[in-house]
């Protein structure tokens, strides 16, 4: 067997490995979704008269998207969230297999070293894709209601795909730099919440003017625009290839500081 396809055999080994580990501890999961689902419910029952009615959403003819009610602007930003929260899981699994003396233990086996982050990044990426299904199956029971063809579901789902793949690679090494399991659960939590500080609640027009600028220039106000675009209809512009473009920007900073801090973790 080739190189390339003994280390595709191992990483394929891995990535069952994580999914077997996530089934039987599946509290991670959990958190991917929940987090999401209350800040849905919240922002859509709680805050979405006062937000709705300050940006014009309850029908005011101000471009809002979908039928216009709130819930179809803050939905795709509550989606985008549970991909920002799903990078966690990938920062605890690699770094509990780090200080728990796992990765000293493959060590010893003839086993490709690329299988071992290849199987956690595929883990959390499948991880993440369930969770966000299950919060958009949330949204849509509390009244999203998107009006994407099937090709637009398709592209939206390659953007959540991309961006989950491309933290996924981040949060890695995030998992590698951190000492306890406890510092690796809490080094992705700005992540989580950025995209809050765009236009995942409220347009990026409202906000203070320091805060606008910064909002405008983040990797998820694009994002957001992007994926509220392809679901409800609202115009996409350039965000499309700004937001490709950060998370190929992300997702490789990620992989070459995750295979560094691995190399550097595993020299003998």
């Amino acid at each position: 067997m080739s190189s390339v396809g003994h280390a595709a055999r191992d990483s394929v080994t891995l990535f069952r490995r994580n999914l077997k580990r996530a089934i039987r501890y599946p509290s991670v999961v959990i958190t991917i979704v929940l987090m999401p689902v209350l800040f849905l419910l919240l922002f859509t029952y709680a805050f979405g008269g006062a937000l709705g009615a300050g940006i014009g959403a309850p029908g005011s003819g101000s471009g809002s998207p979908g039928d216009g009610t709130y819930i179809d602007y803050v939905a795709p930003g509550i989606i985008l969230m549970t991909v920002a929260t799903g990078c966690v899981g990938s920062a605890l699994s690699v770094c509990m297999d780090v200080t728990e003396g796992i990765v000293n233990r493959f060590r010893t086996l003839p086993i490709s070293r690329a299988s071992f982050l290849t199987g956690h990044v595929l883990g959390n990426l499948v991880q993440t894709i369930l969770g966000t299904a299950a919060v958009t199956a949330v949204a849509l029971a509390v009244g999203f209601r998107p009006n994407a063809t099937p090709v637009e579901w398709l592209a939206a789902l390659g953007l959540l795909s991309f961006l989950a793949l491309a933290l996924a690679w981040l949060s890695a090494g995030m998992g590698l730099a951190a000492k306890t399991v406890e510092s690796a659960s809490n080094l992705p939590m700005p992540i989580t919440f950025l995209p809050f500080l765009g236009s995942a609640v409220v347009p990026t027009e409202s906000m203070p003017s320091w805060l606008r600028r910064f909002a405008e220039h983040q990797p998820f106000t694009p994002l957001n625009e992007t994926l509220r675009g392809l679901l409800t209809g609202t115009g996409i512009g350039h965000d499309g290839w700004v937001s490709l473009a950060w998370c190929t920007g992300i997702g490789l900073t990620g992989y070459l500081w995750a295979r560094a801090r691995f190399r550097r973790s595993t020299h003998p």
